[in-house]
């Protein structure tokens, strides 16, 4: 089977019936489940480990996070303003729809103490580190 690039804005023709087949059966597919993955950036540093995604134009209470064995998932919803639909628009780069990242975390975190806030379109995660203990021993010389 060969790939055939679709580009609504080109109007490109698939090559074959099949590629025509494959690029009608991918675009109602995407139409129909409405999901987007946005961006995130992972730091660390000695105390904690930070994640952050870019989510502009949502609420706090539209926002799920579960931390469960390890795994961090972070899911929610942008639905998309009442006051676009009927419009023309010449374009639209704004994702829609639902998302969903899931992280296994290191066992370092202290899962109880894990703390999210949301501020200017950024989703906030903090989880801190276990202090890493150090074991020093005097020895003596018989």
């Amino acid at each position: 089977m060969k790939f055939v690039r679709h580009n609504h804005l080109e109007n490109q023709v698939p090559a074959t019936f099949s590629a025509m087949l494959d690029t009608l059966f991918n675009d109602s597919l995407k139409s129909n489940l409405k999901q987007f993955n946005p961006a995130v950036d992972i730091a660390e540093d000695e105390k904690s480990y930070e994640i952050q995604l870019a989510l502009p134009g949502m609420k706090k209470s539209d926002f799920k996070i579960d931390l469960v064995d390890r795994k961090l998932t972070i899911s929610g919803e942008r639905k998309q303003e009442e006051k676009r639909e009927g419009k023309n628009f010449h374009s639209l780069e704004t994702q829609f729809g639902s998302f969903r990242r899931s992280f296994f975390v290191p066992e370092d975190v202290i899962e109880e103490s894990v703390e999210a806030s949301y501020q200017d379109g950024m989703l906030n995660l903090v989880l801190p580190k276990k202090e890493k203990k150090i074991s020093k021993a005097t020895i003596e010389i018989k």
